[in-house]
């Protein structure tokens, strides 16, 4: 079955949904930021109101943090010895998800 259809009009067509298809990706990733934004900013006023525990039992790391201010920020000094998936101290990377035991609730 013959198309009729030219290169030319192939190509266009290509073109077109690729360039749709770049501005929805554009479009989508700003509006990924903007609500990550939104997210910190929320989380930072609970913090203040002191609405929020700072540290649940389950901790998602966030950017620019290490070890050492969430073990400070939590109390749990203990942080790799209770997390055997973290191997290399150093390697602590955002989304990475640890266990807290603040000190002050140790048996």
């Amino acid at each position: 079955m013959a198309c009729g259809c030219s290169s030319t009009a192939v190509a266009e067509k290509i073109s077109w949904n690729s360039a749709v298809f770049v501005a929805l990706m554009l479009l989508f990733s700003s509006c990924e930021s903007n609500t990550r934004d939104f997210t910190n900013q929320m989380f930072e006023e609970c913090v203040n109101n002191g609405n929020y525990k700072v540290c649940d039992e389950i901790y998602v790391v966030r950017e620019g943090e290490t070890l050492q201010t969430i073990s400070e920020k939590c109390g749990d000094p203990y942080i790799v010895e209770e997390n055997p998936h973290i191997h290399d101290p150093d390697d602590v990377f955002p989304g990475l998800v640890i266990k807290i035991n603040p000190f002050n609730y140790r048996p």
